[in-house]
């Protein structure tokens, strides 16, 4: 019996040890996408799901990678912070303003930003004041909008309603939901959109989306091989979406694991991430 209980003991702080290592090492993980509608190559960085983690004072060792890669923009998916009681907005006031001086950024919502907005009467305005000084220090905040990259590159940012992250949600948006709030997608350029929810992945490629890019899943908590995650935010199970690349009716589909967490403070196979997408002119 002694042995059943040391066995435990010693998975237990494995377990502990491990995930606090995966937890604190981000690795960059680098995506290639050949397109028609792009004539040279653009080097994107995806960040999702931050949640108010720091790695390393001021976000150093964080800023130092991305700087190394020098990306021609960077795209933010959203929940930089987490919206609570007492929520604090400086952590990812500074990051993402220090991402403004490396480059372009671009910025969707999380559920927790339009938490912030939606439920003024409990965070006041805290939204607005996040969305002012990050505009003003450069960010092009995409709240239901777009913005063209580049002359080549559209850039859409979609808000996805409370439901659409509650417990057994439909797999699918009603009708029209995305053209409402966007528009039609840009066939001319390279569509990319940032939908914080891989959810929807359907609705998203039947827009136009040449590509999705989606977080909120922190990559499943665990990752099993061949099982996939072994639990959402929303408490799905075993989905294979929660991280990686996907294709659908033409369009793809990048789920990043996101750099922090918030309600599990766990990572197994699951180190916190960069994404690091390359679109570039299809090869002859």
């Amino acid at each position: 019996m002694i042995w059943m209980w040391v066995t435990a003991a010693a998975a237990a702080a494995w377990i502990f040890l491990r995930s606090a290592y995966e937890r604190n090492v981000f690795t960059a993980d680098e995506y290639r996408l050949q397109t028609d509608k792009v004539t040279k190559e653009r080097t994107f960085v995806f960040l999702t799901d931050l949640h108010d983690k720091c790695f390393g004072k001021g976000q150093r060792r964080l800023l130092n990678a991305i700087r190394r890669i020098g990306p021609d923009a960077v795209l933010i998916g959203g929940d930089m912070m987490v919206a609570k009681e007492g929520v604090d907005i400086g952590s990812a006031l500074f990051f993402v303003k220090k991402l403004a001086d490396i480059c372009p950024v671009y910025y969707g919502n999380g559920n927790h930003e339009s938490r912030l907005d939606r439920d003024r009467g409990r965070y006041g305005d805290i939204y607005d004041r996040y969305v002012k000084e990050l505009t003003e220090a450069g960010v092009v905040w995409l709240s239901d909008g777009s913005a063209v990259f580049d002359g080549e590159v559209r850039i859409s940012g979609l808000n996805l309603d409370r439901r659409c992250y509650r417990h057994r949600c439909a797999d699918q948006l009603e009708s029209g939901y995305i053209r409402a709030r966007l528009g039609e997608a840009d066939r001319r350029r390279y569509q990319i959109l940032l939908a914080h929810s891989p959810k929807f992945f359907g609705d998203y490629a039947g827009w136009g989306a040449d590509l999705t890019l989606s977080g909120h899943y922190h990559g499943g908590t665990i990752w099993l091989p061949f099982a996939g995650g072994l639990m959402t935010p929303q408490f799905e199970f075993f989905r294979k979406d929660c991280q990686g690349m996907h294709k659908k009716d033409g369009g793809v589909m990048i789920v990043g694991r996101g750099l922090g967490t918030h309600s599990v403070n766990l990572r197994l196979n699951d180190r916190a991430q960069i994404v690091v997408v390359k679109v570039e002119p299809r090869r002859a």
